[in-house]
């Protein structure tokens, strides 16, 4: 009967630690819900225990379990399977080769507890002998989830090249729950169930999708959790959209242009921005015409602002902006015309056998409308009559017009040159002054009050000479003739 007796207590484990048996194995071990964790642990038996014919088999029982009546949480005994909730959870490495270790798959929050670790010797010849290491028991903590997933992004992600994103969960394993992904955003949507630990999603990327939000969220099937990490994609492009925007005398807004040219009054002060849309941002020059190979920009800057604090007809003409990029260059022109009111050369007039012949030159932006007025009346375009002949010309910014007069030439004559456009207005006049009908002075429009007052004072003078030989011959007559009373006395 003591044999009987004795047989529990060795399946049971003994009082004291036999020689030879020992454990090394981390003592607490954390794992978040629905995630997996692998516990490293080692024994060792005596040596009396190896034999060709026996076999040893290893067990994890959960603290306060009955080895002998209880089923272990984990188990390589096909005779001795483990706890149905623990079944595939909680798997046993190879005891031959005296490897403990525990692997746990699927943490749920009711593994949470403590476990110690159990080896058994079987042979034909011997009775069977056991022994629990509860002298160092693990600490099994099952936590929430904390754990986000990890988005692997290839570098760089650039426009119009197929890209693969790939999402995995730390902590998860294979063989376990199934998980499910999912991938939200402008780049994707879609949902991939898994029986491994990762997800990969391929998409070609587009300008538009640079600085947009990626989710991706991984939910454990079996304790329904959810977990994810949304990232910011930057997307390399070429420059697109590129736009010119101006702003006048210097202000600070600038307006986009619609259109490929611009007119601007002359004087004006004028500032030319470029604006391209790339990633990452592009070099922005200005240049003078068409940018060639060996090209010298005007302007090279990060704002890409072109001043222009005076613009007149030397800067007129086509200014474009170059926008250079590792990823393709884009440029845009712009045709810069300047506008002015009329100018006026002359009138310049010269007496010729067939009469007055008299020339006048304008120049403004827009062309300018002309006409010659003869005192009050107006004398029409290109044509003529018996009386007078209007012809024009152009050359460059300058219109010639001339104007030959055969009849009406009278003294006083007040012949004027017009011209005008959207932008203003100005007139020139030649006088004809009395006395001279062969010579004559080209006077503006502003100076003729001045003339006014000239010729007045000369009239004045004229007069006032008369006046006075009239009082001195007066004068002489009747000093040396002896006047009226004279006359009478020879009658």
């Amino acid at each position: 009967m003591v044999p009987l007796l004795l047989l529990p207590l060795l399946w049971g484990g003994s009082l004291q630690q036999p020689c030879g048996l020992e454990l090394r194995v981390q003592e607490s071990v954390t794992v978040q819900v629905g995630l997996c964790v692998h516990v490293p642990c080692s024994f060792s038996h005596p040596r009396s225990w190896q034999s060709s014919y026996s076999e040893l088999y290893t067990y994890w029982y959960r603290d306060g379990d009955n080895t002998a009546y209880d089923a272990p949480v984990a188990s390589n005994d096909p005779d001795k399977p483990g706890k149905t909730e623990t079944q595939g959870r909680f798997l046993l490495a190879d005891p031959r080769t005296n490897d403990c270790s525990l692997q746990i798959r699927d943490a749920r929050w009711s593994d949470s507890g403590r476990y110690f670790f159990r080896v058994e010797r079987r042979d034909p010849e011997y009775k069977p002998l056991g022994y629990n290491y509860q002298d160092k028991m693990l600490v099994l903590q099952v936590t929430a989830m904390t754990e986000k997933p990890h988005i692997r992004i290839p570098e760089p992600v650039e426009s119009g090249h197929p890209t693969q994103l790939a999402c995995s969960l730390p902590g998860a394993c294979e063989g376990g729950q199934p998980l499910i992904f999912s991938w939200e955003g402008a780049a994707g949507d879609s949902r991939n169930p898994q029986t491994h630990p990762s997800s990969v999603l391929t998409f070609t990327p587009r300008p538009w999708d640079h600085g947009t939000n990626l989710t991706c969220q991984v939910r454990v099937q079996g304790p329904l959790v959810a977990t994810q990490r949304t990232i910011r994609l930057n997307v390399s492009y070429a420059p697109g959209n590129l736009t010119i925007g101006v702003s006048f005398r210097n202000n600070t807004v600038f307006k986009n242009l619609q259109t490929t040219s611009l007119s601007i009054l002359e004087g004006e002060a004028l500032r030319l921005l470029c604006v391209a849309d790339s990633n990452p941002p592009a070099e922005l020059s200005w240049f003078r015409g068409s940018p060639g190979l060996k090209a010298t920009p005007i302007s090279v800057s990060s704002t890409a602002i072109l001043e222009l604090p005076r613009v007149g007809p030397a800067q007129e003409g086509e200014f474009t902006c170059q926008a250079r990029h590792p990823l393709g260059s884009q440029s845009v022109s712009l045709s810069l015309s300047v506008v002015y009111p009329p100018q006026l050369l002359g009138p310049s007039c010269s007496w010729e056998d067939q009469g007055l012949h008299c020339s006048c030159s304008s120049r403004a932006q827009p062309a300018p409308s002309r006409s010659w007025r003869l005192g009050a009346g107006l004398l029409e375009g290109n044509h003529g009559n018996a009386s007078h002949a209007v012809t024009s010309s152009s050359a460059g910014p300058w219109t010639n017009s001339s104007l030959s007069l055969r009849a009406g030439l009278s003294p006083d004559l007040r012949l004027s040159c017009e011209a005008w456009n959207v932008h203003g207005a100005q007139s020139a006049s030649v006088l004809l002054l009395p006395g001279s009908p062969h010579s004559c002075t080209c006077v503006t429009e502003e100076q003729q009050g001045s003339w006014t007052l000239v010729l007045t004072l000369i009239r004045g003078a004229l007069m006032g000479a008369g006046f006075l030989l009239t009082y001195v011959l007066t004068w002489l007559y009747y000093t040396r003739c002896g006047g009226p009373q004279n006359t009478r006395q020879s009658s």
